[in-house]
């Protein structure tokens, strides 16, 4: 049976009646808020909302792990595991028909109703196993976006995801392609302490997934070793960064992270995480090594030819009029092979190979796009005889397409001369920079964002290969070399040193100032105001993720405040043989207390011990004495020989408002005399049997000082209970 809603049409000849997979009452207010807001309107409301779930499913940036390959108007695709539709409306877009395979049917109506102009969509409902016989065999493309790693739980047999990969080839049309978009279980993100996504659990990928519920991800060895076993040979790889959920860039193997890229990490939207260390600085050694392919934090492997995209950076977590996509793409062999092959060199035959595109991802966006290749000829006029060299841009219907110019990156050359200890070579860059960026005396342009990393030297040319960010708004020289110290000394604490040295010289600050009393206000206030100009003032996903509240746990402050906290919950037992109590006849037993766990205490008897005295916590803390033996005679707290530094709420519980607590117990010897019949007994390690002195359960509640000082003063008498205006330990 089929129905239409809106412009999707909906096949539920397979589904089971009802859905064996829900989130629950989060995908009711998903619902809700597709069938009621338009999705310009989900923005707004993802920040109000503040949940990892609204944002997971309705942020726009999941679209970009799809939007950037380039599926036809001719092409035909198939989307399995379609969920709530996060990018079955960028597949409707680009493609001519899409089917997609969907088990939920609550997911499926989310889709629906927040698509309604998707009007060549199909949604299939039903298990995959069941929908699959019916499936066509003729898909350009087939798309498994965060779906791959669950074929353990539908697919049967042995090797369920050799077998599901096997299936979806059945699927393809020749020259077609499959492409997999899935976690790497060796990611960077879960060495460096973020959770396992599916499991939620430290370190279980890594570890080989001992507690594993049948979903799992993959190494790219071990995806090549699954491509190679159904007979496939070509395959590549790509690398989605931060990761494919929201990525922001995807890399290739012809166009790898340069060092110093990688500087957003902090991407843990959905629960805590550690910081074990600095990724960033970690990814910069990986790349160093040529070893970040093995640690991406995800993968999007493509079945079939290699895509004409090699890398790509989205920009869209912007204000719609700017947001925009940068790729690096191989031309049109057709256009450009006679120049290939009459480039002489290498390096040339590269440049003529490849371009730069900045495309528009919105209607308005096509004015701002537009409005860099106007600006070419001014910002040539303006640096003309600078030294600084403007990269070409032409249009192309509504992308600007820039020449490709091989090199390194100022920022790059700067990283490696801190890396290398080359002072002298890091300030004759800066110092260069700060000669190239001379203006005339009245430009018709400004560029505000010539930061390092938009300035590729090729040998002796400095080349401007980035122009998005030119207005006639003034920008002096001194604000445009503060800016780009600014944004590069950010990049980490080797950068900020250096940087503070420079900017003090622009500034004429003295040298005695420190980098936190530094006066950067009006530089942190203008890229502030520029930032938010870009957003639209719309939260950033770093906002977003401090918003969510998930925590960032360092581990190493984490372990101190670990062993801080061991040290006040140890329990030290003091023994007094005639000379007091003192350090020396002293122990720790050092397996201290949870926040409420239960110790059990033993002390046999020993020659010459008269007196006892048990410090429960180096806190404040309230303590109930579960069981209090002396000889194994049941006290009272009241008992005239205990003698405690606290204020006691009842017999057996006492407030101690102090960071040494104590309970003493003295004349021991005198006590067993008084006490009649046997005492409580024990075997020692010797063998022999001994009188048990005392014997002690109790429970240490920690408590803040102001707790603690509150509760004591509103006792009245240490034999009285506590007034009516301090209620708490009542209950």
């Amino acid at each position: 049976m089929t129905e239409k809603i809106g412009g999707i049409t909906i096949d539920d000849t397979c589904y089971p009646g009802k859905d064996l997979y829900c989130d629950g009452e989060i995908e009711d207010r998903i619902l809700e808020i597709v069938k009621n807001h338009e999705p310009a309107g989900y923005g707004k409301i993802i920040e109000e909302e503040r949940s990892w779930p609204v944002l997971y499913h309705l942020s726009h940036l999941r679209e970009n792990i799809v939007n950037w390959i380039p599926v036809q108007k001719t092409d035909k695709v198939l989307e399995v595991g379609s969920g709530c539709g996060a990018i079955t409306g960028a597949l409707s877009v680009k493609a001519g028909e899409v089917t997609c395979v969907e088990l939920s049917k609550k997911r499926s109506l989310i889709n629906v109703y927040r698509h309604p102009q998707c009007d060549n969509v199909t949604i299939k409902l039903g298990n995959f196993q069941d929908v699959e016989p019916a499936l066509d065999s003729d898909y350009d493309y087939i798309f498994l976006i965060g779906v791959f790693e669950y074929a353990g739980n539908y697919i049967g047999g042995n090797a369920p995801f050799e077998t599901f990969m096997g299936i979806m080839q059945k699927h393809l049309a020749k020259g077609g392609r499959l492409i997999i978009a899935i976690e790497n279980r060796f990611g960077l993100k879960y060495w460096a302490g973020c959770k396992e996504d599916h499991l939620g659990t430290y370190f279980d990928s890594i570890e080989g997934y001992p507690r594993s519920n049948g979903v799992r991800t993959f190494t790219r060895k071990e995806l090549e070793e699954i491509c190679k076993v159904n007979g496939i040979s070509e395959y590549h790889f790509y690398y989605p960064y931060p990761d494919y959920k929201f990525m922001t860039t995807v890399y290739s193997d012809e166009r790898l992270p340069k060092i110093g890229e990688l500087s957003d990490n902090m991407r843990n939207f959905d629960r805590d995480r550690l910081l074990l260390f600095d990724e960033k600085n970690v990814f910069d050694s990986l790349i160093r090594e040529e070893m970040f392919p093995s640690f991406s934090n995800s993968y999007l492997l493509v079945v079939g030819r290699e895509l004409p995209v090699i890398y790509a950076k989205f920009s869209n977590d912007r204000a719609p009029e700017y947001a925009i996509r940068t790729e690096i793409r191989r031309c049109d062999r057709n256009a450009v092979g006679d120049a290939v092959e009459r480039a002489g060199s290498e390096v040339e035959k590269e440049r003529k190979a490849l371009e730069v595109r900045k495309i528009p991802l919105t209607e308005k966006a096509q004015v701002h796009v537009g409005r860099i290749a106007d600006t070419y000829q001014a910002l040539e006029k303006a640096y003309r005889g600078s030294g600084l060299k403007i990269n070409r841009c032409r249009m192309d219907g509504t992308e600007a397409v820039f020449e490709y110019l091989p090199g390194q990156t100022l920022e790059e050359l700067l990283d490696r001369a801190l890396e290398e200890g080359d002072r002298e070579r890091f300030l004759q860059l800066f110092y260069q920079f700060r000669d190239v960026v001379k203006y005339p005396d009245h430009p018709s342009v400004y560029h505000y964002d010539l930061i390092f990393s938009n300035i590729i030297i090729d040998g002796p040319v400095w080349n401007l290969i980035d122009y998005e960010w030119v207005s006639d708004q003034k920008v002096t020289r001194e604000e445009l070399i503060l800016r780009s110290l600014y944004c590069y000394g950010i990049g980490g604490d080797k950068r900020k040193k250096i940087c503070l040295e420079l900017i003090r010289q622009v500034k004429g600050w003295e040298e005695t100032e420190r980098w936190d009393e530094i006066s950067l206000q009006e530089i942190v206030r203008r890229e502030s105001a520029f930032q938010k100009h870009c957003t639209g003032n719309r939260m950033s996903m770093v906002e977003m993720r401090d918003a969510i509240g998930c925590a960032v746990i360092p581990a190493v402050s984490f372990a101190g405040a670990c062993r801080e906290q061991e040290h006040r919950n140890r329990i030290q037992i003091y023994e007094d043989y005639g000379d007091g109590f003192s350090e020396v006849n002293s122990c720790f037993l050092l397996n201290g207390y949870g926040e409420k766990e239960l110790l059990s205490i033993e002390i046999e008897e020993k020659p010459g011990l008269q007196a006892i005295r048990l410090d429960p916590s180096l806190d404040y803390c309230m303590v109930r004495m579960k069981s209090f033996q002396v000889w194994g005679q049941s006290l009272s707290l009241r008992d005239i020989n205990i003698k405690l530094n606290g204020k006691l709420i009842s017999d057996q519980t006492v407030v101690f408002a102090t960071q040494d607590p104590n309970i003493a117990v003295f004349h021991l010897m005198e006590m067993k005399n008084r006490i009649p019949g046997p005492g409580a007994l024990r075997e020692g390690r010797d063998g022999a049997i001994r009188d048990i002195c005392l014997k002690v359960e109790l429970e240490v509640i920690r408590i803040s000082r102001e707790m603690a000082e509150s509760i004591v003063a509103g006792i009245t008498d240490k034999n009285q209970g506590i007034r009516r205006g301090v209620p708490w330990f009542q209950k």
